[in-house]
Formats: structure tokens, sequence, C-alpha cells
């Protein structure tokens, strides 16, 4: 396949070095540059390992008017990535644009909008769309082997300093807004759109009062519920988990799910290659940054044409509709 010529823009995103190693790794990948708006940022940044010895553009329209750049990694903050994902679209690029899709709704709807009908991708870097195990319960729920799902329940803390957790405080939703979209996008693929959303958004620790610490949204379905609970104050390692419950079985994600290696299946009865009762089912052990590197193929493999994007423009204003209900935005809806 002939090298995709690609940059990116930005590095305040906490997946950014990631995404340019798995940039810089990939044989069907041309680095031509980086840009980030923030002075101080970019001189800090010029020092990391992964950005290291690269182009900087000068200005946004530096890199918007580079003709031969195809794609671009959107890995600016939470607070400025929207307008900046909005802009490269405009400009004719397909965006590999890192979660979450921000604030202001109509202008998500916009952005998707004028992506589609402009025949781009952007593709929203929900990593666990790649993962074994994660890839392996949604499709089990969604096939019928554990029956109808009625519950589905997700932890996924972390611990977050000070200065992230003032950053972060600018959002209604603190750390849930920040996390919940990793697994909300399975729940969402699992059952579609949620009827009502209703959130719980606390501060517990005190440290930082305008940040949301300690969060609970609840998701009602026709026939199911879903639990999201997300802490900024987990002690490390996280006991991040994922479950999902059937009507005729249930499948657990072995803590962490990072890596996740092993999912405890149990059946009602034996059906398709797998035993009645309780198993462990071995997938197989990936990294993060593996998953960056299967997001980036996936990518560039629906702009090169030769696969379908692994999820819809529906789907995703769908993962971002979800999560703003549950960071209190949308009411009502």
């Amino acid at each position: 396949m002939a090298t995709v010529r690609m940059a990116q823009y930005g590095t305040a995103h906490g997946h950014a070095p990631g995404k340019m190693k798995s940039m810089r790794d990939n044989p069907e990948v041309e680095v031509v540059g980086i840009y980030e708006p923030d002075a101080d940022r970019r001189r800090a940044a010029e020092d990391d390992e992964a950005f290291r010895d690269l182009y900087w553009f000068e200005s946004e329209q530096e890199l918007l008017d580079e003709g031969t750049i195809r794609a671009v990694a959107s890995e600016g903050s939470n607070a400025q990535s929207l307008a900046q994902t909005e802009r490269l679209v405009e400009a004719g690029k397909h965006v590999w644009y890192d979660k979450p899709a921000g604030y202001d709704w109509g202008q998500c709807q916009r952005l998707f909008g004028s992506a589609g009908e402009a025949g781009l991708q952007v593709q929203m870097g929900y990593m666990f769309r790649y993962h074994p195990a994660f890839c392996k319960v949604t499709e089990w729920a969604r096939s019928g082997l554990l029956g109808q799902p009625f519950s589905v329940r997700a932890h996924m803390s972390t611990m977050v300093a000070t200065a992230d957790r003032q950053r972060m405080s600018a959002f209604a939703g603190g750390i849930l807004y920040d996390l919940a979209g990793h697994v909300l996008d399975a729940i969402i693929w699992m059952l579609g759109r949620p009827q009502t959303v209703t959130p719980f958004l606390r501060n517990d620790s005190g440290e930082v009062p305008a940040f949301k610490d300690n969060t609970v949204a609840i998701f009602e379905f026709d026939s199911a519920l879903a639990i999201i609970d997300i802490a900024a104050m987990e002690t490390l390692p996280s006991a991040r988990r994922f479950e999902v419950y059937g009507t005729k079985g249930s499948a657990i994600i072995t803590e962490p799910f990072e890596p996740g290696d092993r999912i405890r299946l149990c059946l009602d009865e034996a059906r398709d290659g797998y035993s009645k009762g309780e198993q462990v089912v071995e997938v197989e052990t990936t990294t993060r940054q593996d998953l960056y590197d299967r997001e980036l193929a996936a990518f560039l493999g629906v702009i090169a044409g030769t696969r379908a994007p692994n999820r819809t423009y529906e789907h995703e204003l769908l993962v971002q509709e979800s999560l703003l209900r549950a960071a209190g935005e949308l009411i009502g809806c």
C-alpha cells in the first residue's frame, strides 16, 4: 500500500504519545509533522521521546494548508479537540480523533455531518473496540450466546493528580466525562440507545471541590440496566472490571481488564462450542500500545477502501449523546 502522509494536532491528550508511536512505527504511515498550539506545552513535548526529531508546524494554518497530508491524529485537550477536529475536517483531512468528542452536542453533530458529506473518515479513539476480550464479550452478547442481556456493570476508576483534577473540573461530568466513553462505547454497541440516563456526580475527596471525582451513571434500556462507576482516587493499580449478564449466561473480563486476557464465561447449557456452567476462556494478551496500533490499522484500512469502518457515524454520535446525558449536559433527552 502507498504510504499515507499523516500529522498530529496537539499533545495535551493522555494518549498523544502512544498515538504518535503507532504512526511512527507503522510502515504505511509517513509522519509529516506535529502542531502544538501551546508554546509551553510544545517546549516540554519536544523533549519527549515520542515526539523527538519531528517537524513542528509553526501554525495551525500551516498544517491545514499542507495538501499532501491525508489524515491527522487529533490529540488536543478535551476542551479544544472538538473545534480542532472540525477545522481538520473542513480542510479535507481524515481524522483519528481521540475521545471524548467534545462538550458541544450541536457542534459534534455538525462535525460528523460534514465528514459524512465530504466522504471523510472520523474514527473515535475508543481502543477497547480492538481489545480481544471486549470483542469476544460484546460478540457473545450481540449473537445471543448469553441470551437477552439484562445487566452490564463497568468499573473504570483511576488516580488523578491534583493538576489534572483542576484542569478536568472545567467539565461538569468530571472523571465520568473523561473516561466513561470507553466502556459506554461497548455498552451502546450491545444494547443501543438508553431510554433514561441517571447520573450521580459527586466530589468526595474535597481536594478540588469543583471536580466530580466519585461518579456513577445508570443507563436504562428496554430490558436491561447498565451501571458505570468511575472514581478519580482509587489506589493504583486500578481494579478495572467489565461484566455482562444475560438470561442464558454471563461473561466477566478478568480484572484489571487491561490486559484482560481471560474471561469467566458461565452458560445455562452447552452451545457454540462452550460447556455448560463456569469456564475460563483465554484470549490474546495485548498491551495499550497494541490497541493503538490496531486502531490505526483500522483507520488506514478505511481510508484505503480495503475495509469498512468498525462503527458507523450514527454509533459514534449515539455514544457521544449518551456520554453527555451521563455528564448532566443533555437534560430530558
